[in-house]
């Protein structure tokens, strides 16, 4: 299992968490990771993870000089998000991989990722795209108008023509835009893979449950009260269909200050929340722990993805605050060892 993903080293205590998640769970993988800046490149290569092999940004523009001048005309995320296509790109081109897996890092993988690519291999398929799951509300529905179908967390491509094929036309619609603004056919780097299944052959869309859990679904499952080892079990509720999870996508978690947390899971089951956010939670409290003492490095609160002025303001300093149920917010104290 092959995987790739990017981030700089204010992302190194999710990147880090991602990684020993896949160590605890996984037999046999390798990782990829892009160093976004020098303090995640020197950590990185200090801490010698062995199923990693750790690249720097400039490997990128080096490959691909068009990403210096996309980097002085789009926010930190907008120019990770360029970076994505290729990202996948680089790893086949240069150390010819059979495949390659993109997986944001801000996930963790709670068991073992080798049943979504047995999907893959009984699927035949060349590219895979993972769904947000959204449900049928009113609500999901202008989710996804607004954020496509397909989620850039979980993509894989192999050394096909097929794939290649598709992974060079995203690649160039996210040189030519790829923003954190919502058009009808395009937001960031994502809303391009909607056009997959209709351009391109061989792609497939994640079926397992499992692959993809996240806050904008989780309304949608319950805790089953039952582990798979390291795995709790959730129950699709409008199906009853009960399934581990395979990894989940901590995103939208957002800080007050560095001892409460707002989850923002979208679900109102405390249990189900504890079940996957504290042991998370607790780790990340420890690798930030690990990360000031031994390497000088803090995290600080705010956080912005878009490059609007205005946008980034409302998104660093009023939606962080924002919270629709109480027991989203959580006592980091109460979590650190």
């Amino acid at each position: 299992m092959i995987f790739t993903t990017l981030f700089d080293s204010y992302y190194l205590d999710k990147a880090l968490a991602l990684y020993r998640s896949l160590e605890r769970v996984a037999d046999d993988f390798k990782l990829y990771i892009y160093a976004f800046d020098d303090k995640a490149f020197e950590v990185l290569c200090d801490m010698n993870l062995e199923h990693a092999v750790i690249l720097r940004n400039e490997d990128l523009e080096n490959a691909y000089p068009i990403l210096k001048k996309i980097k002085q005309e789009r926010s930190k995320a907008e120019y990770c998000w360029t970076c994505t296509p290729v990202s996948i790109e680089y790893i086949l081109d240069n150390f010819h991989e059979d495949n390659c897996t993109y997986i944001d890092s801000d996930l963790y993988f709670f068991s073992d990722p080798k049943v979504l690519f047995d999907e893959i291999n009984s699927a035949d398929a060349n590219v895979v795209i993972t769904p947000h799951r959204f449900s049928n509300s009113l609500k999901d529905k202008r989710l996804q108008d607004r954020s496509g179908k397909y989620c850039v967390e979980f993509n894989y491509f192999d050394n096909s023509e097929n794939s290649r094929e598709a992974l060079s036309w995203w690649k160039e619609r996210c040189f030519e835009w790829c923003y954190h603004i919502y058009e009808k056919d395009r937001m960031g780097d994502q809303k391009y893979l909607m056009k997959f299944p209709q351009l391109f052959k061989g792609v497939h869309e994640l079926q397992n449950l499992g692959g993809g859990v996240a806050p904008w679904n989780l309304a949608q499952y319950e805790y089953t009260g039952k582990s798979n080892e390291l795995s709790p079990i959730l129950r699709e509720k409008s199906t009853g269909k009960e399934f581990p999870i395979i990894f989940y996508h901590f995103q939208s978690m957002r800080y007050i200050n560095h001892n409460y947390i707002i989850i923002r899971s979208e679900t109102h089951s405390k249990k189900t929340k504890d079940i996957i956010y504290r042991p998370y939670l607790k780790e990340i409290e420890s690798l930030r722990k690990e990360l000031e003492e031994k390497y000088g490095i803090t995290f600080y609160v705010a956080q912005s993805y878009a490059s609007n002025p205005i946008i980034k303001f409302v998104q660093k300093y009023i939606l962080r605050f924002k919270m629709k149920s109480i027991s989203d917010l959580y006592d980091l104290r109460k979590l650190r060892t």
